[in-house]
């Protein structure tokens, strides 16, 4: 995993500009349930009043308010009021404090003002010691009751819903005026006060803290309505305060989500884009034994699906891994700020969902690893039936190589299948946790509502809390789906990054004073990487300016892994290889390689024109140098039939021109470099006699003062070679000129003999032969 995140490094400022982000769109994401709850139960059920002192407050009601409250009470009463209105200096945080304090005497004082008829005459026989008096106040209404105690009592009818939602009209009296006349003739004394203060906590604490404020809050708006003020008014205007609060959270959220994703997709492209320059960097400095090693189908993956793979994940990591555990973490800390005691909820379907994630992956995650090993695959079939179509179409192979390409596709699909179909279960599984808890939540929380511990817009805020945590959840699980298989990319594109080439610069180069083309083998010997056996063993000899030296032998003898040492495609195990005396691995790679000319055996040339291709190693050259190698190299022929010349299109791998014409602009692209050392590794083989003969001799003219190392099939290619090295089993068993070397070397004569007459060969027939023929 830590390969998949180390590609973050170089961004780090960006990283952390999202994590602000994300906490900024998580507190206004967290903030929204909130906005909700307070709008369902101070907006809607409270008419927009949010603290038990009213607003405003008449006379008769302040000075009635402080019939229970003790003196410090009553103090911090007369404190928060200027005149009948409340004081705007009061914060937030004074009111709470306020509703806190002053709860039990407002309360106690809102009961009194509208006590039932039957609980005041309860009371008053409660104080009756004569069983004919108490009978007596039982035959008097509520006015002369009053009359009797000195004061006046007026009865009025209030409305109550039960339990049931049930409605019924109920008979009250305001009987603080009796309280009052208590207060005043003495016979209100403190503990009577007490007494009748505890009596209302006891009953406060069978109930729950939403129905106590609620019960305030009924006080405060009772109270503003006799103030006179507009209670609708207050009510649309906190509706409308508190949406616009919510709307601009919301509006806020959005722009942090979209910064957030901007953010997120630039870093996601740049990952990528660095892992695309350091792979094909890595690539181009990789030696053939590099290239061995990973297949060209594996490095084109790596290359393209892998570093897409690792992309598409650290955009989506950023963007939602982060995100989940501060949304799950805020969303757990809100619950437990709500007070509904309902924790046990959220960690019942939080263990339920990492168990399944758990089994899901345990099963999952082996074949995410599989997955990628099988794209290699499918890749490698098809671009080795892509590139050999006419080959195959040739054999007769259609059917068996389609059944080849079936297979590994078939393979890739089943891995596919398995593990969307191990994944199809967790969506619907998580959304029946989700609506679970959902009605789990309701369940509880109704009957936390109806014993009055909570109210309506509290438990919606804490059912989109539950919801939020399952989701982060959710997106956690939904990561730890595509994890596995980035992990797993980031791991294959890690491989190619830590693999060092074999071909390495040297740290203190040497540099050529005056080239001149002399390269000398100094008993050279070479091994492929993990092989037994030398492939080259002990070869010496020397290649010299204006000279054609020519490599010849049979078919695995070793003739093109000796060129592939000059330009150091390998480096050799054994020995040393110097260029006008200087070793090979002392001088610069780009300096030796611009010495060179190298001529594959398999031609290769790149998409654009003819004089591109012929200017891929000296961009710089003019006209009339391209037109010249051209010539030298016998393309001229067919380049002058074309309509555009040197203009014409040159398709990618050069699939629309023949191998003769693709070996002879591979030549002339040598010849326009200038190198001092031309290779041409087999390039005449496609060649016709004529053109072969032609080449060379144009050659010989032309390209003065440079070193000609020539490998061949034919005899007829190199008879006129300076120097001829003949190679079996991967050494020199032969030196020479041609004619020497039909003199005192058997391989070279078996290979002269099997391809020209005795009489091309200059050989004359003993007549010991000769008799020897007649009579076979």
């Amino acid at each position: 995993m830590g390969k998949l995140f180390k590609n973050l490094k170089p961004y780090w400022s960006s990283v952390l500009l999202i994590l602000v982000l994300l906490v900024v769109q998580a507190f206004c994401d967290l903030s929204l349930p909130q906005y909700t709850s307070d709008i369902i139960d101070t907006g809607i059920q409270n008419s927009g009043v949010e603290h038990i002192l009213p607003e405003q407050i008449t006379a008769e009601e302040f000075e009635n308010a402080q019939l229970f409250m003790t003196e410090s009470e009553k103090q911090k009463w007369q404190n928060a009021y200027d005149g009948e209105q409340r004081k705007e200096s009061l914060s937030g945080k004074d009111l709470d404090e306020l509703d806190s304090d002053l709860l039990v005497p407002v309360l106690l004082n809102y009961q009194m003002s509208m006590m039932s008829e039957d609980s005041f005459r309860e009371m008053l026989a409660q104080q009756q010691t004569d069983p004919n008096a108490a009978a007596q106040m039982e035959q008097m209404t509520v006015e002369e009751l009053g009359a009797a105690m000195g004061v006046e009592l007026q009865p009025f009818q209030r409305t109550e819903e039960d339990s049931d939602g049930n409605s019924s009209t109920v008979t009250c009296v305001d009987v603080r005026p009796v309280f009052a006349a208590m207060q005043q003739s003495g016979q209100l004394n403190e503990d009577t006060v007490t007494q009748m203060r505890s009596q209302l906590e006891d009953m406060l604490d069978t109930m729950g803290d939403s129905l106590v404020q609620s019960m305030g809050v009924a006080y405060a708006v009772q109270c503003d309505k006799d103030a006179g003020l507009d209670i609708d008014k207050i009510q649309t205007s906190y509706l409308w305060r508190t949406g616009s609060k919510m709307m601009a959270m919301a509006f806020a959220m959005m722009a942090a989500a979209i910064c957030v994703c901007y953010v997120a997709s630039r870093v996601g492209a740049g990952v990528g884009r660095d892992l695309r320059g350091k792979v094909f960097s890595r690539v181009m400095q990789f030696s053939s034994a590099e290239m061995d090693q990973f297949s060209t189908a594996s490095l084109i993956t790596r290359s393209t699906n892998d570093i897409q793979q690792v992309q598409m994940v650290t955009a989506i990591f950023l963007r939602m891994l982060l995100y989940a555990p501060i949304l799950g973490i805020g969303g757990v800390l809100k619950v437990v700020h709500t007070g509904a005691g309902m924790g046990w909820v959220i960690v019942l379907a939080v263990l339920v969902i990492l168990g399944i994630v758990g089994v899901l992956m345990a099963i999952a995650m082996p074949k995410f690893q599989k997955m990628q090993v099988l794209v290699d695959k499918v890749n490698l079939v098809s671009r080795e039936i892509l590139t050999g179509l006419s080959v195959i179409r040739a054999f007769g192979r259609e059917k068996t190589e389609e059944e080849r390409f079936d297979k590994a596709n078939r393979d890739l699909t089943k891995t596919n299948l398995f593990v969307n179909r191990v994944m199809t279960f967790m969506m619907p599984v998580m959304m029946l946790i989700m609506y679970s808890l959902t009605i789990l939540i309701v369940w509880v929380g109704s009957h936390r509502i109806d014993g009055g511990s909570m109210q309506v817009g509290s438990m919606t805020a804490f059912i989109t809390y539950a919801m939020m945590i399952v989701m982060s959840f959710l997106m956690l699980t939904m990561m730890s789906v595509m994890l596995p298989r980035g992990s797993v990319a980031a791991k294959r594109i890690d491989e190619v990054l830590q693999t060092k080439t074999s071909v390495q610069e040297t740290a203190q180069p040497k540099h050529l004073q005056d080239s001149k083309g002399v390269l000398t083998f100094d008993h050279v010997c070479f091994r492929y990487p993990h092989a037994e056996e030398n492939a080259l063993t002990d070869l010496c000899f020397t290649a010299k300016p204006n000279q054609t030296t020519a490599i010849i032998g049979s078919t695995g003898c070793g003739k093109s892994t000796l060129v592939n040492l000059i330009p150091r495609l390998y480096d050799v195990t054994a020995g040393s290889i110097t260029l006008d005396g200087v070793e090979l691995r002392d001088l610069p790679l780009e300096e030796l390689r611009q010495q060179i000319g190298f001529v594959p055996q398999k031609g290769v040339l790149f998409s654009g024109t003819i004089a591109s291709n012929l200017r891929f190693g000296n961009p710089d050259a003019s006209d009339a140098e391209v037109q010249q190698a051209a010539e030298i190299a016998q393309a001229m022929e067919f380049i002058q039939e074309k309509p555009d010349r040197f203009d014409s299109t040159i398709a990618q791998g050069g699939t629309n021109v023949s191998g003769g014409q693709k070996q002879r602009l591979t030549i002339a692209r040598a010849i326009a470099k200038h190198p001092k050392v031309f290779v041409f590794d087999d390039s005449f083989s496609a060649l016709d006699l004529k053109t072969d003969a032609a080449l060379r001799k144009a050659l010989g003219e032309q390209v003065q003062d440079s070193t000609m190392i020539i490998v061949a099939q034919r005899i007829s290619t190199i008879l006129h070679a300076d120097q001829i090295l003949v190679l079996e089993e991967g050494k020199i068993v032969g030196k020479g000129t041609h004619e020497e070397l039909l003199k005192n070397c058997e391989v070279y004569q078996q290979i002269a003999k099997s391809q020209l007459s005795p009489s091309e060969l200059g050989l004359e027939e003993t007549p010991e032969e000769g008799a020897m023929t007649d009579g076979e």
